[in-house]
């Protein structure tokens, strides 16, 4: 685990911090044709930078460039042992410039630093040295074509991606998408939310200090009319990935139906459950399971479990240990290594949140200025606080009487990314883990799985593919079958 420094030790890094201002295209920093935009630290609300963002002219050319580098084949080509270096090279630089990402994203994001320092930039390193390490360890396949053919199925890169980013973990959804797509040998143009441009720029920077090819590895920062649509509809985008809402989601479906038809992976939004049965063992592990589940990074999470679905039988002693939890769960600056939660990332998405609070609550309840302390509300199963996806630190509490009670209402929703089930009995897991609908279930645990794992959604929670393990790299490749025919033509055979 990273030793955490002080919050004046943390302060002092900010203050000394330089930040990346202008689009990144054909292996350099260049000043972008569309306006200015201030990217603010949600916390104080100070401008920590006013970036030059791209519009539709650099769109234009981070495409041309990305194709240029694809078709002269410098990475798209190069043997995949040395695609691997490259990237190890990059997950190097980026553990030595840990700190100094780690505090540019809590600055810019309102993420505590103990989660940036403890989690996402260890997890972001780890995410691109997997996919490094993978790179000359997947094979292709032959197919049983009998004694007179041989047939190969070989991956080939898919050509230039387009990555969509939200801002609840900028760095780490960077990492899951160009991981896999640079191990590839996709070229990658990257949009990050127009909250959090800082470290994919930076990263950007770091890529090309790595060796990365110009024009493989792109950052256009903008507002999703001026950079996001135009990359969907772009004719010679082969493939969008993307994670965020389910709303924006459905327009690159939109839009990849109106132009040339590419590919569309989508990681969208989640209304999850954490599943609280009678002969759940242990109960303070499961509140501290809820707690982070519901809680961490402030709610502002896909997988958030926003959602407890908790038999009567076991309600009331479960609650009073998660109440006595959120005492370890202090709200406050997030350049103090004591805070677990932070700020959230806007005024506008405060406002939302906020929205939801009102009534009685069992615990918070009400929001300071950028900050919601964690909160807790017993509701009916057609509360909007039980159905909507609110992105912040809220959780619902729903009784019920029954496993199968438990399980329908689990079900119960539009979303199917992820579920926790808890329960002491084996069979009962498997059973309610297969029902459930979504498409990461955990048991006697809260998570998503390791990078090992495929991570994605049911129903309108995911679209198309899957994040993590080998699953990604199948995403950001075509299939092509080469067919070779071994048969004698003196004998006559037939060419098939």
């Amino acid at each position: 685990m990273t030793d955490l420094l002080t919050r004046a030790e943390y302060a002092a890094i900010a203050a000394d911090l330089s930040f990346p201002a202008t689009p990144f295209i054909d292996g350099k920093y260049r000043r972008g044709t569309g306006p200015d935009m201030p990217t603010t630290n949600p916390a104080t609300g100070e401008t920590l930078a006013t970036i030059s963002t791209a519009g539709a002219e650099d769109v234009d050319l981070a495409v041309v460039k990305a194709r240029e580098a694809f078709e002269q084949g410098h990475w798209s080509r190069l043997h995949p042992s040395e695609r691997k270096d490259v990237l190890i090279r990059l997950a190097k630089l980026m553990t030595r410039n840990r700190r100094e990402l780690a505090v540019m994203e809590s600055l810019e994001s309102g993420k505590p630093i103990r989660d940036c320092e403890t989690v996402d930039i260890p997890e972001t390193i780890a995410c691109l040295k997997w996919h490094a390490e993978a790179i000359d360890k997947i094979y292709d396949q032959t197919g049983p074509s009998g004694d007179d053919a041989i047939s190969l199925i070989v991956r080939e890169p898919i050509g230039v991606v387009a990555v969509i980013l939200p801002w609840n973990f900028p760095l780490l959804m960077l990492a899951w998408k160009i991981g896999p797509a640079l191990a590839a040998g996709c070229s990658v143009i990257v949009k990050p939310a127009e909250q959090t441009s800082l470290t994919a720029l930076r990263v950007a920077e770091l890529a090309a200090e790595a060796g990365l090819p110009r024009g493989v590895l792109q950052v256009l920062p903008g507002d999703g009319p001026s950079v996001g649509e135009p990359l969907g509809r772009h004719m010679d985008v082969d493939m969008v990935s993307f994670t965020g809402s389910t709303d924006t989601g459905r327009r690159f479906l939109h839009y990849a139906a109106d132009s040339n038809l590419k590919k569309v992976v989508l990681e969208c939004g989640g209304k999850n459950p954490a599943v609280v049965l009678e002969d759940a063992e242990n109960l303070d592990l499961v509140a501290e399971h809820i707690a982070n589940a519901a809680f961490w990074n402030m709610g502002e999470n896909c997988s958030a479990a926003s959602r407890l679905i908790v038999h009567k039988a076991v309600k009331a002693p479960l609650m009073g240990r998660l109440l006595a939890r959120l005492r370890d769960w202090k709200t406050g600056d997030p350049l103090d290594p004591a805070n677990h939660l932070g700020a959230l990332i806007d005024a506008d998405h405060c406002a939302k949140v906020a929205g939801y609070l009102g009534g009685k609550a069992l615990a918070g309840g009400t929001a300071e200025g950028a900050y919601v302390p964690p909160t807790i509300y017993e509701v009916t199963r057609d509360d909007p606080k039980a159905r909507e996806e609110i992105f912040g630190p809220i959780l619902s509490v729903i009784e019920v009487a029954s496993t199968d009670e438990a399980i329908a209402l689990a079900n119960d929703t539009d979303y199917g990314l992820a579920a926790s089930v808890f329960t002491a009995n084996g069979r009962t897991a498997l059973r309610a883990a297969r029902a459930i609908r979504a498409g990461t279930v955990t048991v006697n645990c809260y998570g998503e799985g390791d990078l090992t794992t495929p991570f994605g959604g049911y129903k309108q929670s995911g679209f198309g593919g899957r994040d993590n393990g080998v699953h990604a790299h199948d995403q950001y490749t075509e299939l092509k079958t080469i067919w070779i025919d071994l048969s004698d033509p003196a004998a006559g055979d037939n060419v098939g």
